[in-house]
């Protein structure tokens, strides 16, 4: 059986490219980047380099990021760091549709004596500005929100957002987990502060990912030591870091072809409408080219994750993060969407990988199965 894998949200599969870059660091190439010796000296260029071709795709500085192990680790860095370098604000604005590690970080600081603003999204996903503008106040810190949905896809107007924010003068941290490498992002043009992200979700390794910091901006590190600038201590792992890089290098080309990806989301999900009883979340939103969260009244999801499994396609129940909990999405009761639909809602997320034939055998499988389900 041939797995059809449509949980790209969740996680990509690494690149053969991005293989092949990492692998004679592991052997080979293997010193310390901090090492005064030549094999130091190339994991240094190594590492170097990735982060000019990180900074490429970002169009940031390359010295505005800090590597890490990832968006989770780089949110709480923004979110802690935000928290103890401006002890006179103690509000944090977001919003109620973050991804559950944001959640979490947020939940910490306000035990830590944080004032946490949630603001409210539409039955579209998509979150209330002018709320949000309202809700800024003097002793407001910093406002941190989600590029784009993990669940639903819907993307915030960043833009407009960042307008507001900065014009308020208060620091905006942008988690772009889902974002980067799937959209473009000109942080040259757009005003953020903090944006956080991960390698895995556009092709490179698991455990690997940055924070860009905007130059200016001085945070105390998660964990002190001497690299990074001392912005973030521990041994920089150097093969993961190569395949970050050219994952991004790879991401740079393959941007103007997300049309694609595009289409064959939309031809899904036409064959998904044209089923009764069924809706796509967010989609009179703007959304993210690899993402619909669908919705089958009167069908368990769980159910159907698992007769599609059974035929070899690989999809979620929302956020890959909550799989296995029996809480119900905190995204869609958000946006208010009925019981009837939450219970029946599954993921499917593309890359640039996905093929119109391997779109076209889901669509052929989704009419039997739920209509059997709904029965």
């Amino acid at each position: 059986m041939e797995l059809i894998y449509l949980d790209n949200n969740a996680t990509t599969r690494v690149d053969p490219a991005v293989v092949e870059a990492m692998l004679p660091w592991f052997a080979e190439q293997y010193g310390n980047a901090s090492s005064a010796h030549t094999l130091g000296h190339l994991s240094r260029a190594a590492v170097d380099q990735a982060r000019e071709q990180v900074a490429a795709l970002l169009k940031a500085q390359p010295n505005e990021l800090v590597f890490n192990s990832g968006a989770t680790e780089g949110l709480n860095h923004a979110l802690r760091g935000v928290f103890d370098a401006f002890p006179a604000k103690r509000h944090i604005v977001t919003s109620a549709v973050e991804h559950t590690a944001h959640r979490g970080a947020c939940e910490v600081l306000r035990r830590a004596g944080a004032e946490i603003t949630v603001v409210g999204v539409d039955a579209d996903g998509q979150l209330d500005v002018a709320e949000l503008e309202a809700s800024l106040g003097p002793d407001t810190a910093m406002v941190s929100l989600m590029a784009a949905n993990n669940e639903t896809g819907v993307r915030f107007p960043l833009e407009e957002i960042a307008a507001r924010v900065k014009a308020r003068g208060v620091l905006l941290h942008v988690d772009a987990a889902q974002a980067v490498g799937k959209v473009e992002l000109d942080l040259q043009r757009l005003p953020v502060d903090l944006l956080s992200f991960s390698g895995h979700k556009f092709h490179g390794p698991k455990g690997i990912g940055a924070l860009f910091i905007r130059r200016g901006l001085r945070l105390p590190p998660l964990f002190p030591g001497h690299q990074e600038r001392e912005r973030r201590g521990g041994t920089e792992n150097v093969p993961a870091l190569v395949g970050l890089g050219k994952a991004a290098e790879l991401a740079v080309k393959h941007l103007p072809k997300m049309e694609r990806i595009l289409g064959l989301r939309d031809r899904l999900e036409a064959s998904i409408l044209a089923l009764p009883k069924t809706r796509i979340h967010g989609a009179a939103s703007l959304r993210l080219p690899t993402t619909s969260l669908a919705g089958f009244e009167g069908v368990d999801a769980e159910a159907l994750l698992l007769k599609l499994g059974a035929q070899g396609v690989c999809i979620s129940i929302g956020s890959a993060c909550t799989t296995g909990r029996k809480e119900p999405s905190t995204v869609l009761e958000a946006m208010g969407v009925p019981e009837a639909y939450r219970t029946g809602t599954v993921r499917f997320s593309l890359s640039r990988e996905t093929t119109e034939a391997e779109v076209d055998a889901v669509a052929a499988m989704l009419p039997a199965l739920v209509a059997e389900l709904g029965q």
